[in-house]
């Protein structure tokens, strides 16, 4: 399956999930004692909490979709509803797992990543994913965008724990760029409401070697990301890269991110790539 001659084509890393864990498992296991209750950018949470909530979110999805164990009843409606059911399911298992020693946990995590890099390597890219990526806009979702999107967790949330205790960050074009490609394929949805002549294009560059250039452009009746523009930006967004990631995962006050960010054009179309969510909660 291909994607049309001028949009964008699929973020086909499931294998990457492997390595992005390898690299987790390393990370945990040379923490000290202390670096394990150093404080994250996420204000509630300190290295252990993200620990813990990258234990539970892999082990909780290879229990809903691998072996479709259900045991919540609730079902969302509604975004908001969506955002509550997570929340209070990361709240759930943060608390459950951060109890557990560092060496009961890494253990546990290498078991658990090894089995969802395995799962997510056997599924059909191009089948219907368990979940839509709601924060895209999507109710139904294709397995390689719901994969992409697991990436960019696994990704973001050790990078936070990366960021606290100093350590070297992943941020290579290897594993970044596919990061940031998957939380622009948010955009349309982002600017579902905001109107424009038809042909308008709005250019987002990530500044540095992980990073490239998304064009947003409007057509008859919605936004599209293209490969190619067919007229001129009327706005352009540079972003560093160091920025990006922390930016589109609420890991910034984004009054603070703004004197950082460079625009030019349009500052009323271009502003709202600012307010770019990636996660759902």
């Amino acid at each position: 399956m291909s994607a049309q001659p001028n949009t964008l084509d699929p973020i086909l890393c499931a294998h990457l999930l492997r390595r992005v864990d390898e690299k987790l498992i390393d990370l945990l296991r040379s923490l000290s004692a202390s670096e394990w209750d150093a404080q994250t950018v996420a204000p509630r949470w300190k290295v252990r909490d993200v620990a813990a909530h990258l234990l539970d979110t892999v082990v909780r999805k290879l229990s809903l979709v691998r072996d479709s164990w259900y045991v919540e009843t609730d079902t969302p409606r509604s975004p908001a509803e969506v955002a509550a059911l997570v929340n209070r399911l990361n709240d759930e298992g943060v608390r459950v797992y951060r109890r557990l020693s560092p060496p009961v946990l890494i253990d546990m995590m290498k078991i658990a990543c090894e089995q969802s890099a395995g799962f997510h390597e056997s599924l059909d890219p191009f089948g219907p994913a368990a979940f839509g990526v709601s924060w895209a806009g999507e109710a139904e979702s294709l397995n390689w965008f719901d994969t992409a999107r697991e990436l960019t967790e696994r990704w973001h949330h050790q990078q936070q724990i990366r960021l606290a205790t100093n350590r070297p960050g992943i941020m290579t074009p290897d594993l970044y760029h596919p990061v940031l490609d998957c939380f622009l394929r948010g955009l349309p949805h982002l600017y579902r409401n905001t109107d424009a002549r038809e042909g308008t294009v709005l250019l987002v560059e990530i500044w540095g070697e992980c990073g490239g250039q998304w064009f947003l452009s409007r057509a008859e009746d919605r936004w599209e990301l293209v490969k190619e523009p067919t007229a001129t930006p009327v706005a352009h967004v540079t972003i560093p890269q160091e920025l990006a990631w922390r930016v589109f995962t609420k890991g910034i006050d984004r009054e603070k991110a703004r004197t950082q960010i460079q625009i030019e054009g349009d500052a009323q179309l271009a502003k709202l790539v600012l307010e770019l969510t990636a996660i759902v909660a």
